[in-house]
């Protein structure tokens, strides 16, 4: 019995060995978040797209404004490294008045060394 319990503790540790670490990927899906409020309003959004120029990484988010009135968005980007840790300092929340039937681009730029995910919330 003891020698089943150490030949089985000796494989548990030698598979966890081979493991390059956990890595806690932003899905695609989760890359925008909004609240209901603003598609109430009429507002909709894409989700963000990131590009890399030297030690900057930018994305940007396109939203559109569907209705009769201009609607105050409030939104903040969060960056994520290459195994989906949360980089601070986060970004300061940030706000945008988007025109009825008009479309506006949201951006945030980090020149934070390994900064390969973003998720942007976006909220009344």
């Amino acid at each position: 019995m003891i020698r089943r319990t150490l030949c089985l503790a000796c494989v548990i540790t030698a598979l966890s060995a081979c493991s390059s670490g956990p890595v806690i990927p932003v899905n695609s899906s989760q890359t925008l978040v909004i609240e209901s409020s603003l598609l109430v309003a009429g507002v909709t959004a894409e989700r963000p797209v990131i590009s890399h120029a030297g030690v900057n990484t930018q994305a940007v988010s396109s939203l559109y404004n569907e209705g009769h009135q201009p609607v105050t968005v409030h939104y903040r980007f969060f960056w994520y490294d290459k195994k989906g840790l949360e980089i601070h300092p986060l970004d300061e929340p940030r706000s945008v008045v988007v025109p009825s039937a008009t479309t506006v681009d949201i951006h945030a730029i980090t020149q934070m060394p390994g900064a390969d995910q973003v998720r942007v919330y976006l909220y009344l």
